[in-house]
């Protein structure tokens, strides 16, 4: 719809610049003295084009749409599986997260709570870098998958699909570990 590469590294200059020039263009106000389909049409494709310029403005909604057009991803269905290499930091956050609900719950020493809280803080952050290890991981593969299409290798597009999605599945998980933490820091 924009008119660009089909690839995942996108020149964001160029294609803010190509959103305004074809907003410009589509937007009703254009079409006030329109008929009716061409009104309609109008909004549709409005709309749409602002859809495509919020996913293709963001490095990981890029890959996930792309797997998406894969077949490889669905809205709303992603493993939440503990990735094997964080099992043991995951039990030991999930140890701190039913501590503190259990302290808050019985009223628990305020001193204690506040420690609990510190601790829970310095795991968030630690999963923060993770998540930030994932996002690298992905521009990597952003870039290996374009070398890949612009080779027309079909075998190593592939497995950077694979690739991907498994790194998109491990950011999920570890992003909703990192909300889950700062809900219950807010509650506490």
């Amino acid at each position: 719809m924009l008119g660009l590469p089909r690839k995942l590294s996108i020149d964001a200059d160029q294609l803010e610049a190509r959103f305004h020039q074809l907003s410009w263009k589509l937007h009703p106000d254009n079409f006030v003295r329109a008929s009716e389909y061409e009104r309609t049409l109008s909004l549709e494709c409005s709309s749409q084009l602002n859809d495509a310029f919020r996913t293709l403005r963001d490095p990981v909604s890029r890959v996930e749409y792309l797997l998406s057009q894969a077949g490889m991803r669905r809205e709303g269905q992603h493993k939440q599986q503990a990735p094997p290499e964080l099992l043991e930091e995951v039990f030991e956050l999930n140890e701190s997260l039913d501590e503190l609900r259990e302290a808050r719950q019985a009223g628990g020493d305020p001193a204690a709570r506040a420690e609990l809280g510190r601790r829970l803080e310095n795991e968030r952050r630690g999963f923060e870098g993770k998540l930030e290890l994932v996002d690298m991981e992905l521009e990597g593969l952003s870039t290996d998958w374009d070398r890949a299409v612009d080779a027309g290798d079909q075998a190593s597009q592939t497995k950077l699909m694979d690739r991907m999605n498994e790194a998109l599945n491990r950011r999920s998980y570890i992003r909703n570990l990192v909300q889950s933490v700062q809900k219950e820091l807010a509650e506490a």
